[in-house]
């Protein structure tokens, strides 16, 4: 709920002038972002270690397993740069990168404010952000940045977790590099988080704690990667795993880029995915680009979602890519990519879900899109998330799937926290998960892309 309000209040700060000016000749002249800002607004905690976001040359991490502590540290709670009373142990642990190489990560354990029960929530943020300062562990030490400050708004959500006895296990999920929109390696860095957090048994955690975990946004992409993923990359965790609870789910990129791109709001988002998956992947876009692509590329290399919230606003995908490339599918290295972050061709998890999506994005400006796309809210696209709750449901898994055909994606995230709260709850508890499988209607095909739209295209489809 609170990263909600916060991507609402980010739609009307005051844009702040940018020096340098987009390309003539283009529809490239929307030049103000709130880059400056995020810049200027930055503080760096002189009491932090930075020290601790490197790893330390001595280490081996092709001899480290994953999950494996490789350092620890206490410090406080910081809200705004301002410390609290409560307590955080964090780790720096061994994981996984989207291409399978080890890599380091940084988690924190907060702990909870009456005695620890043993159950974990691990809440995985909707920091969105193609810079690693803007990451959680950053804002929970007392660093600050409008790209950390969703982290540090939604610690507002997680002391309620910790008043009730259960620890919060939050990871930096887009791992050292800030790989935006990168799910697998999001999935990993979340698995091997938990994995640090019951190793090193800090903080209320026990290595036999029950776990669940909630996401909503960029928080989801780490949600339901780790849950794919659960079964082949860490079996051994899966049996702790009571449920995982999302909301605004990216599940069929394709649609997304064709989707978001339309909204003047989103569009921007769409060109931070292309730049974080690009980084990820280890690919060159710039032969694919315009010289207008090119130079919001290179704008967003650092961007978090406060600077690319309305940043390409009236522009469009062939504004970005070159003629020969109409569509996404024509880029090789997007064809490529997406085969690997498509939630809708990934292993079906075996995970109890609940699954909340809104479908008003034309509150948001977002049109809904043409064929195989339809209305989604804002950013994601409905149908993929429908699509996808029926193909988890046919396989057996108990799925709660809420659409709200007039929330936006901001919106959405008020009723997804609410009830989110209630379910987590009734898991740990033990009570049997429900679900709605086949009462609401079909999805997308999730194998292909479909197509953008643009208003007037009626608000009731989908």
């Amino acid at each position: 709920m609170t990263a909600a309000i916060v991507f609402a209040g980010s739609a009307v700060i005051p844009p702040v002038a940018q020096a340098q000016q987009a390309p003539s000749g283009s529809a490239a002249n929307h030049t103000n972002s709130l880059g400056q800002a995020d810049e200027l607004s930055s503080i760096v905690n002189p009491g932090d270690d930075r020290t601790f976001y490197e790893l330390d040359p001595a280490v081996d991490l092709a001899a480290a397993q994953p999950g494996d502590v490789l350092r620890q540290r206490e410090i406080s709670l910081h809200l705004a740069g301002l410390a609290t009373p409560v307590r955080v142990t964090q780790l720096q642990y061994r994981t996984t990168d989207t291409q399978g190489r080890p890599e380091f990560n940084v988690t924190s354990v907060l702990h909870p404010t009456v005695p620890a029960d043993g159950r974990v929530v691990a809440y995985q943020s909707a920091y969105d952000s193609l810079n690693a300062e803007d990451g959680p562990s950053r804002s929970l030490a007392g660093n600050f940045s409008l790209g950390g400050g969703i982290a540090t708004a939604e610690t507002a959500v997680m002391l309620p977790i910790l008043q009730s006895g259960a620890s919060v296990v939050m990871a930096d999920t887009e791992g050292v590099d800030a790989n935006f929109a990168a799910g697998p390696e999001y999935g990993m860095a979340t698995i091997d988080s938990l994995r640090a957090a019951k190793n090193a048994e800090v903080g209320g955690v026990r290595a036999d704690s029950p776990v669940a975990m909630i996401g909503y946004s960029g928080g989801a992409i780490a949600t339901n990667w780790a849950a794919v993923l659960m079964n082949d990359y860490a079996p051994e965790l899966r049996p702790s795993i009571v449920g995982a609870a999302q909301g605004g789910l990216l599940v069929n990129p394709l649609n997304n880029l064709t989707y978001a791109i339309e909204g003047p709001l989103w569009s921007g988002v769409v060109l931070m995915a292309i730049v974080g998956l690009a980084r990820a992947y280890e690919i060159d876009m710039d032969p694919y680009l315009t010289e207008t692509g090119k130079y919001f590329a290179d704008e967003m290399e650092d961007a978090s979602i406060i600077d690319g919230f309305g940043r390409l606003a009236g522009m469009s995908w062939d504004d970005l890519v070159k003629p020969e490339y109409p569509a996404p599918l024509d880029v090789p290295p997007i064809r490529e990519i997406v085969d690997k972050v498509n939630m809708g061709t990934a292993p079906v998890p075996d995970i109890p879900m609940l699954l909340v999506q809104g479908g008003g994005g034309f509150i948001e400006l977002t049109p809904p899109g043409g064929e195989n796309t339809g209305a989604g809210d804002g950013v994601m696209v409905a149908g993929d998330v429908r699509a996808l709750a029926h193909r988890y449901c046919e396989a057996g898994t108990p799925i709660v799937y809420r659409e709200y055909p007039i929330a936006s994606h901001v919106a959405a995230g008020i009723p997804y926290a609410l009830e989110t709260l209630g379910w987590v709850n009734d898991r740990f508890a033990g009570v049997p998960a429900p679900n709605n499988c086949g009462t609401y209607p079909a999805g997308n095909d999730l194998t292909r892309g479909g197509h953008g739209g643009t208003f007037p295209v009626p608000i009731s489809q989908s």
